[in-house]
């Protein structure tokens, strides 16, 4: 995981100085100072919409660094029950002495589910000694998920998000290979969408490769911004279909910044930005099933901040916005 660490750490680095380029560029300073609105001075929603479960994905406090231990408490503590954690953050843990027993007694004992983990397995690429590799890796990252109850993984195109595109039925015909091994794991892998990403940034690819696999285990995940950041039209997320969402990855975004432009750090929480939310959650809301809404920012000032704080906020907020869904 030493490489994806390092890998992350560029990739943020490349993204805060995006951040910084386009706040000094609009003049956002009104904008900077919503974001560290707290609980206290927000309208704070206690209702809970029976459609949607909440979770915290922990993108949200990473920046805190506090550990995967630490991550799940403050979780908990902020009223979440359900979380998306990050592989190599659960690596390290069990990489400097935590074990998969004890996890479990932790998460049975704070009441969580993990719902999906985030990891960057190359399943895609054209490389065939890489994707190989990477079948290995995701292997591995499944068999220890099962251990902890987690059902699911996220699969983006990791490895191939620029030129040259990979055809689509080939992509398909290498997701179904990890539902395969998903299905004996009990660990599905969702195919991912980034809208920054020369493969699958759209949500007419991710859901041709979901459709043409013909498995039914079939899952997609979509993110607000990513559907903003590719270019998505908010039409074609009616055509996806209520069985092929499970978990949606909410936040927001400011106005100003155009999809070419506008980066992972830029992400804010739901309702203080100008995505169209409402419309997302009434389209994708499931009479048969609640869906889970996990919030996923990158957001650098909110790591300056409290985690708990964070935690607390972005929930409330999740909350506000559905309240009426």
């Amino acid at each position: 995981m030493a490489v994806l660490k390092q890998g992350a750490i560029v990739n943020m680095d490349k993204l805060s100085q995006n951040r910084r380029q386009a706040l000094q560029t609009l003049g956002l300073t009104a904008g900077a100072a919503l974001l560290n609105t707290s609980v206290s001075a927000m309208r704070v929603s206690r209702k809970t919409n029976a459609a949607f479960k909440y979770s915290l994905n922990m993108s949200t406090i990473r920046g805190q660094q506090l550990g995967f231990i630490k991550e799940l408490q403050v979780a908990a503590k902020a009223g979440f029950t359900s979380v998306e954690i990050w592989i190599d953050t659960f690596q390290t843990y069990l990489q400097t002495g935590g074990t998969t027993t004890e996890a479990n007694k932790i998460i049975a004992d704070l009441g969580i589910t993990i719902e999906n983990a985030i990891g960057f397995a190359k399943w895609i690429v054209d490389d065939k000694a890489t994707r190989q590799a990477a079948l290995k890796q995701l292997q591995t990252e499944m068999d220890l998920l099962a251990q902890i109850g987690c059902h699911r993984i996220a699969a983006p195109p990791s490895g191939a998000t620029g030129l040259p595109l990979i055809n689509l039925d080939v992509i398909t015909e290498r997701y179904v290979t990890i539902l395969e091994m998903g299905t004996k794991t009990g660990v599905i892998p969702m195919v991912e969408m980034w809208g920054g990403s020369a493969n699958l940034k759209r949500i007419a690819e991710v859901l041709y490769v979901a459709t043409a696999s013909g498995h039914k285990n079939a899952l997609v995940l979509l993110d607000s911004f990513h559907i903003y950041k590719g270019g998505s039209s908010l039409e074609s997320l009616a055509f996806v279909g209520k069985n092929a969402i499970e978990i949606f990855h909410m936040n927001d975004y400011p106005a100003g910044i155009v999809p070419a432009k506008i980066s992972e750090p830029d992400r804010i929480y739901t309702g203080d930005g100008i995505a169209p939310l409402k419309q997302i959650l009434q389209t994708i809301k499931n009479p048969n099933k609640p869906i889970v809404l996990s919030l996923e920012v990158f957001n650098e000032s909110y790591y300056k901040q409290d985690a708990l704080l964070v935690a607390k906020t972005g929930l409330a907020k999740m909350k506000a916005i559905t309240e009426d869904i």
